[in-house]
C-alpha cells in the first residue's frame, strides 16, 4: 500500500553565509586595517607637522609686523617663545615694547602653558609639548644660526632674520618650523 500525498515539500534553500566564507570576509577586513593604520598614522603625524609649522610662521609674521611698526624687534633673552616674548606681542603688554596695544599674535589658550607658545599635545612621542626656539637676527648679519640654540640639530646659517622652530621629535636632529 502506498500513500501518495499531492503536497510538495519545498527543497530547504540556504540563505545563510556558511562559517568559511564568514571566516574569509573577516580576514580581509583584518588585512585591510592592518595595512591602513600605519599610513592614518603617518597622516596624522604630517598633519601635526604642518600645523605646527603654520604657528611657527605665525609667529615669524607676528614678529615681523612689530618690526613694521616700532622698526625694533622684540627683545628675547632666552632664545625660546616663552610668556615674556609672547606678552610683547599682545595688546596686554603696553607699557613694555609694545605701548601701542597692538594685538600681533593672538595664541589658543591649547598652545599656551607655564612656558609660553607650545607644540600641539601628540606632536612629540611622548605626548608632552615643547617650546618653540626664536632667533632673530638684531646685529644685521642677514642670518640665524640655529644650531648654536640647538645643538642637536644640523641646521646652520639659515638666510633669515626671523627664524622659528621646534625639533623634529622623530630625528632630534631635524627642525619643523619656518627659516626662509
Amino acid at each position: 500500500m502506498t500513500i501518495t500525498s499531492d503536497r510538495k515539500f519545498p527543497k530547504a534553500k540556504s540563505s545563510s553565509f556558511t562559517l568559511v566564507e564568514l571566516l574569509v570576509v573577516i580576514s580581509i577586513i583584518g588585512l585591510l586595517a592592518g595595512l591602513g593604520l600605519p599610513a592614518i598614522n603617518g597622516a596624522i603625524q604630517a598633519g601635526k607637522k604642518a600645523e605646527v609649522s603654520a604657528m611657527a610662521e605665525s609667529v615669524k609674521t607676528a614678529v615681523n609686523a612689530y618690526y613694521a611698526e616700532y622698526s625694533a624687534y622684540p627683545s628675547n633673552a632666552t632664545g625660546k617663545t616663552d610668556l615674556t616674548f609672547l606678552n610683547l606681542l599682545s595688546t596686554t603688554n603696553t607699557n613694555g615694547g609694545n605701548y601701542r596695544g597692538i594685538a600681533f599674535l593672538e595664541v589658543p589658550p591649547k598652545f599656551t602653558n607655564a612656558n609660553g607658545l607650545v607644540t600641539p599635545t601628540g606632536f612629540c612621542k611622548n605626548k608632552a609639548q615643547s617650546n618653540f626656539f626664536i632667533l632673530i637676527d638684531t646685529g644685521g648679519l642677514g642670518y640665524v644660526n640655529p644650531k648654536s640654540v640647538s645643538s642637536t640639530l644640523t641646521n646652520s646659517n639659515s638666510a633669515s632674520s626671523v627664524a622659528v622652530w621646534v625639533v623634529d621629535p622623530t630625528t632630534n636632529t631635524k627642525a619643523v618650523g619656518t627659516f626662509k
